[in-house]
C-alpha cells in the first residue's frame, strides 16, 4: 500500500558501494592488414584480379 504520511522521509538502508575494478586495456584496433588476411576477401580479390588480368591479356594480344 502507498504510504501517504507527511512525516520525515525515511531513507532505505543502502548497500555498500562496490569498488570499481580497473578496466582492462583494450587491444589496438585492427586495421587494413587484418582485413586483408581474411580468406573470403582474398578469394574475392583473387577472382577480380584474375578477371582483370585475363581481360588485359585479351586486349593486348588477341585484339
Amino acid at each position: 500500500m502507498l504510504d501517504t504520511s507527511q512525516g520525515e522521509p525515511t531513507v532505505p538502508a543502502q548497500a555498500p558501494v562496490p569498488v570499481p575494478r580497473p578496466v582492462p586495456v583494450a587491444e589496438e584496433p585492427r586495421g587494413c592488414l587484418f582485413a586483408l588476411s581474411q580468406p573470403p576477401l582474398m578469394i574475392f580479390l583473387g577472382v577480380i584480379g584474375t578477371l582483370l588480368l585475363l581481360a588485359s591479356v585479351h586486349d593486348l594480344f588477341l585484339l
